[in-house]
């Protein structure tokens, strides 16, 4: 994958193709008060109403439709959100799926994968022990391999987001998205490349494209926290990162106390019940880590929606 022009030109390709199978998620306008913020204007996409309820259902589409895909089918490793996504994608066009998650995956996912038909196999404890997993079943198959962030058609999937929100909110300045493998954010800067101000958000105990940012390279990172089933490879993808690295203003980190605090916001000011994950964007203005100028119109994906009921009791 390029960032050159051409690629705008591949995403907006990719949107005609995938787009009679997803759908156009709403954006909601807030005043940052609503939040306790000091800025006048902040746009949500909202893109936990997605299929398979994350922004993953582009790139699931984008590989299912542009890939040629062998009768064994496909198989994807996942936290949770890309299988659900495949899955769904795979149901809808009638193809073989084989879905391998870790242990800490979220009932919610886990049921939303079981939903969708796919043959489901729970192992290991983290993404990397599923990964591994996966890639031994597609050698011995033939199935192919649909990865969750390292793939040219799964960045052009998450890419047509940064597309569709422009249409949306075209005076946006300031995008703040979350950051596990960096397939969201590889594809929204691939899209906007330096035309708006792009921040990649990620949580503390899962620093994946800090550390790369720091070594210069991809390299291992800790991966745990409350977000660990949808922001916690163990390092970020190869194709995303030098993406990342010309085209994303800064990385930020927030806590997991953050985080949950973004998830009770959502759901006290717009009864939106957002995961760990999908929430995380958000968390870096509420914690003050991102402090935009008043006037300054930001931007905020809510990437993902899959948990059971939270209990915000204290």
């Amino acid at each position: 994958m390029t960032d050159d022009v051409t690629s705008r030109a591949r995403i907006a390709a990719t949107e005609r193709l995938i787009r009679p199978y997803i759908r156009r998620t709403p954006v909601v306008e807030v005043a940052g008060a609503d939040f306790g913020l000091d800025l006048d204007r902040l746009t949500l996409k909202l893109e936990l109403m997605q299929h398979a309820g994350s922004f993953k259902a582009r790139g699931a589409f984008a590989n299912l439709l542009g890939r040629r895909v062998p009768e064994s089918g496909v198989v994807a490793a996942s936290g949770g959100n890309h299988g659900a996504a495949v899955a769904y994608a795979a149901r809808t066009l009638s193809v073989p799926a084989k879905i391998f998650v870790p242990q800490i995956s979220s009932p919610a996912k886990l049921a939303r994968i079981r939903a969708c038909g796919a043959d489901l196999a729970v192992v290991g404890e983290r993404y990397a022990d599923a990964l591994a997993a996966s890639e031994e079943w597609a050698a011995r198959s033939g199935a192919l391999a649909v990865h969750a962030f390292d793939q040219d058609e799964t960045l052009l999937g998450q890419a047509t987001l940064a597309k569709e929100l422009e249409q949306q909110a075209g005076d946006m300045e300031t995008l703040l998205a979350a950051v596990g493998g960096g397939g969201l954010l590889g594809g929204i800067a691939l899209w906007h490349q330096g035309a708006v101000r792009v921040i990649g958000v990620e949580p503390e105990a899962a620093p994946t494209l800090t550390r790369a940012l720091a070594a210069g390279r991809p390299v291992d990172a800790e991966a745990g926290g409350i977000a660990a089933d949808s922001l916690a490879p163990r390092r970020v993808g190869e194709r995303v990162f030098p993406i990342v690295r010309r085209h994303v203003e800064r990385v930020l980190l927030v806590s997991d106390a953050a985080i949950r605090e973004a998830q009770e916001r959502l759901w006290q000011v717009l009864r939106i019940t957002a995961e760990p994950g999908g929430a995380a964007a958000l968390a870096a203005l509420i914690s003050g880590a991102w402090r935009p100028r008043r006037d300054e119109h930001v931007g905020v994906v809510i990437s993902g929606g899959n948990t059971t009921a939270v209990d915000f009791a204290r």
